[in-house]
């Protein structure tokens, strides 16, 4: 069985949705499961109704407005009385039950029930779609099959109960499904963080044991930057898993960090392809002992710096780190990049659940701090040392690291 994701820009509209059977087309839709993202910026608005469902401001127009949309799309793909139509409407119902009779104020376990519903609309339209064009397919819930605890909005999969439930598809038959979403011992829906969609992906084909798995882009491939951001970047034909993982940890967008553990320990071949070009080869991820090396450069915005300091000019010591490490950990707050002299330790993080400010408040019962907010970091691997200076030239660096021919710098 083959697995393919499609992700939101290749079903952000009906004609994106219909460029999805012109891929498959090109592919064979014989033997596969597909992985769907929510359409478009859809992730973004419903988490724009769960704001709003805690500040106790409308929440119910966000709603309507991320419904008409997906009305809208479907307009364009389906006859006039398609029951989709019908379903689109129960999924939105669902969202507005949920919320007038929740009872939690759990944050989280809120965003999860509701943000979560994007995956399932847009799977459901695109599988009726499919259907229609005679690419026959079954919709299956994604929670029916990745169980996870209840670490809500970043969930971490029981892999024992996940591949058990996935014995019971037929690896004869096509499946669309959604991306980001399990479920928790009580059924309730538990997302696998930002991005999650290619980690379900992943999930899925080690599960399946799946002969190779492909995520569709806007983009050629893997390149060795960015090409909204960066100028002159080219295409890595083939990477092995160990320059995949590193690119990922140090931030590259078109590759989830959980992604790639789960394909190499089975040896499943990866490939980043454009939905754009079906038939170009793209990025092909897989067993290699040859390192890339070529230049690359990743960027990783809305980062803060933080530098802590102790407040007796102590060094900064083990039981130093534990007490902040503790809290990291307490506030989900990951670690881009570190560096510590003897009396400080500056950590550059990302804050995805915005709770920088609730630890700095706590850290600073202990230690001295300072944060510089919203700074960009870039991270040059296989770096042309005799080129640095151009890169520097007009951005005031806060902070560098270099490792071998790994270089990371901090910009204001």
């Amino acid at each position: 069985m083959k697995v393919f994701k499609f992700g939101g820009a290749s079903v952000k509209d009906a004609q994106s949705v219909k460029n999805v059977a012109l891929v498959l087309e090109t592919q064979g839709f014989q033997s596969c499961l597909l992985v769907v993202s929510a359409m478009g910026k859809t992730t973004n608005a419903l988490e724009k109704v769960v704001e709003n469902y805690f500040s106790k401001t409308d929440y119910q127009a966000e709603i309507e407005k991320v419904k008409q949309n997906h009305l809208q799309i479907s307009q364009d793909l389906f006859a006039e009385n398609h029951p989709v139509f019908a379903e689109i409407s129960v999924f939105f119902g669902d969202i507005e039950s949920f919320l007038r009779r929740n009872k939690s104020p759990n944050y989280n376990f809120v965003y999860d029930q509701v943000v979560s519903c994007g995956e399932l609309i847009s799977s459901k339209i695109l599988s009726e779609y499919l259907n229609d064009i005679q690419f026959k397919n079954t919709w299956c819930d994604a929670r029916d099959f990745i169980k996870t605890d209840n670490n809500y909005r970043e969930g971490n999969v029981n892999w024992q109960e996940t591949e058990q439930k996935m014995n019971s598809l037929n690896q004869q038959n096509c499946y669309v499904t959604q991306g980001f979403i399990g479920s928790d011992d009580n059924n309730f829906t538990v997302t696998l963080g930002r991005e999650g969609s290619d980690y379900s992906a992943a999930i899925f084909a080690y599960c399946l044991n799946a002969e190779a798995m492909t995520i569709w882009k806007d983009v050629p491939g893997v390149m060795t930057g960015d090409p909204r951001k960066f100028a002159d970047v080219s295409l890595l034909d083939h990477i092995s898993y160990e320059d995949a993982i590193e690119m990922a940890y140090y931030g590259a967008s078109v590759i989830h960090p959980k992604t790639l553990q789960p394909l190499k320990q089975k040896n499943i071949p990866f490939y980043v392809k454009s939905f754009l070009e079906p038939k170009n080869p793209g990025t092909k991820v897989g067993a290699s002992e040859e390192r890339s090396q070529k230049e690359s450069f990743i960027l990783k915005e809305n980062q803060h710096l933080m530098r802590i300091a102790t407040r007796d000019f102590s060094f900064i010591a083990e039981e130093h780190l534990s007490q902040i490490f503790s809290l990291l950990a307490k506030y989900k707050i990951k670690i881009s990049l570190m560096q510590n002299s003897a009396i400080s330790l500056d950590l550059c993080l990302e804050d995805l659940y915005l709770t920088v400010e609730e630890l700095d408040e706590e850290l600073q019962k202990l230690f001295n701090t300072e944060i510089i907010k919203n700074v960009s970091l870039y991270t040059i691997r296989n770096a042309n040392l005799e080129q640095l200076n151009k890169f520097y030239q007009d951005k005031k660096i806060l902070l560098e690291q270099i490792s071998q021919k790994t270089i990371q710098v901090v910009i204001n």
